[in-house]
């Protein structure tokens, strides 16, 4: 099967650091490169945790995260839901947290940043909700943090390698947010716009 002939074609170009251009058969598809990763680490750690463990990587030195004393509490409080979700965290004084391991699929990944969007999605929700659903929101906010950034320049087989990966992951049509991963336009349509049909 060549990749043109897949659902969502052969990356062709990368534009503006966040769009993937695939050709198709029968058309072009436009894909958020960013969006659409996010998406797919989500997924993978959704996947993980319904097989019972979220894949961790110990952290050989671990991380201090300087937090003000209410967001210590708050992530100490949550600690067993965030180890759950595979972040284990550890009260380090009134005003800091040591990150002991984090989710495999976000390694390399800014760790201050990761905890301190984890301590606002826990201010947000609190303790309000069914647990699955705050354990999945937490999942959500945490995926961002092991996207592919905007502005990372891909080869094109990572561009490709991404596209197959959407099409063989569930949902991926839409970003964590509710927004497109991508659109397509068909041959027709390209056709018209060019006065060609």
């Amino acid at each position: 099967l060549e990749a043109a002939d897949a659902p969502l074609g052969a990356a062709r170009a990368q534009i503006h650091g966040t769009y993937i251009v695939a050709q198709t058969r029968d058309g072009l598809v436009l894909v958020d490169m960013h969006a659409a990763h996010e998406r797919l680490v989500y997924e993978r750690l959704k996947a993980q945790r319904a097989g019972g463990r979220i894949e961790r990587q110990v952290l050989l030195i671990p991380e201090v995260v300087d937090l003000d004393a209410v967001d210590v509490d708050r992530l100490a409080d949550a600690s067993a839901l965030l180890a759950e979700c595979g972040l284990v965290l550890e009260s380090f004084g009134p005003g800091a947290i040591l990150v002991r391991e984090a989710p495999s699929a976000l390694a390399g990944g800014n760790l201050q940043a990761l905890v301190r969007d984890v301590a606002d999605a826990l201010a947000e929700t609190g303790e309000a909700g069914p647990l699955g659903e705050r354990r999945d929101a937490l999942l959500s906010r945490m995926a961002c943090h092991g996207s592919i950034r905007a502005g990372r320049q891909l080869r094109p087989e990572e561009m490709n390698a991404l596209l197959r990966d959407m099409e063989a992951t569930p949902n991926s049509g839409q970003c964590n947010h509710g927004r497109p991963t991508y659109v397509e336009l068909p041959l027709p349509d390209i056709e018209r716009l060019f006065g060609r049909r």
